[in-house]
């Protein structure tokens, strides 16, 4: 074989660096079904999302012409309108509560975090054991409790026990001789030391009983933090 015959038979085996339309085609037909493009491709989520900003656009789009113009501002106003009371509905409402759970855990100037039902629990376990002091005590702080849950009366860090029977009696009118009966109870044994009793304990006792079934007249009655 001549040296001519060989480069040219050598050259037909190897492919040609520059492919016709059809190969360049054909190629580039091979290289983009790699899995790896289909990383590029949007998501649902991003065909979903790209929707919705289009629709946004093309209300809040000042080129809308003709009567559509006005109805899309009032629908974009309306839109706003119901953003701005969900907002109010869920941030503004547990503002509300946090600042109420700040104040009631004081009561009658002390920290208490127990419920009405817990404390109520706590003063007969104190009363079956014959404890009238702390029986007395707890009671009484489960009426104030109680009161508070209820929202009927409004009690400051620096109420006093007998401000607060003043402004529950407001609430339960009816009942204003057995609520300052209780707080001067309350008042002997636990500030003048004077030891409760069984008696002590059932007046204290049948006082938040009448509380609790009774309607309140007024609601969230002030207390005055120093009475006068």
């Amino acid at each position: 074989m001549s040296p001519a015959a060989a480069l040219a038979r050598s050259a037909d085996a190897v492919p040609p660096l520059t492919p016709d339309g059809d190969e360049a085609r054909e190629w580039a037909k091979r290289e983009l079904a790699d899995p790896v493009y289909d990383i590029a491709e949007p998501t649902p989520f991003d065909r979903i999302a790209r929707a919705i900003g289009d629709f946004i656009q093309s209300i809040l789009s000042p080129d809308v012409s003709g009567g559509w113009a006005s109805a899309f501002a009032v629908v974009a106003a309306v839109v706003v309108v119901v953003v701005i009371v969900a907002a109010f509905l869920v941030w503004g409402m547990p503002r509300a509560s946090r600042r109420a759970a700040r104040a009631s855990p004081v009561i009658l100037g002390e920290a208490e975090v127990r419920s009405a039902a817990q404390l109520r629990a706590e003063a007969e376990r104190h009363a079956r054991a014959g404890e009238w002091d702390a029986a007395v005590v707890l009671r009484f702080r489960s009426l104030v409790r109680g009161c508070l849950e209820r929202g009927v009366v409004d009690t400051p860090p620096g109420a006093t026990v007998h401000a607060f029977a003043r402004a529950a009696s407001r609430a339960f009118p009816d009942l204003a001789d057995e609520l300052e009966a209780a707080a001067v109870a309350f008042d002997d044994v636990r500030y003048l030391r004077r030891p409760g009793t069984a008696e002590t304990y059932r007046l204290v006792a049948a006082t938040e009983d009448a509380v609790t079934r009774a309607r309140p007249g007024r609601k969230a009655a002030p207390v005055p933090a120093v009475p006068a």
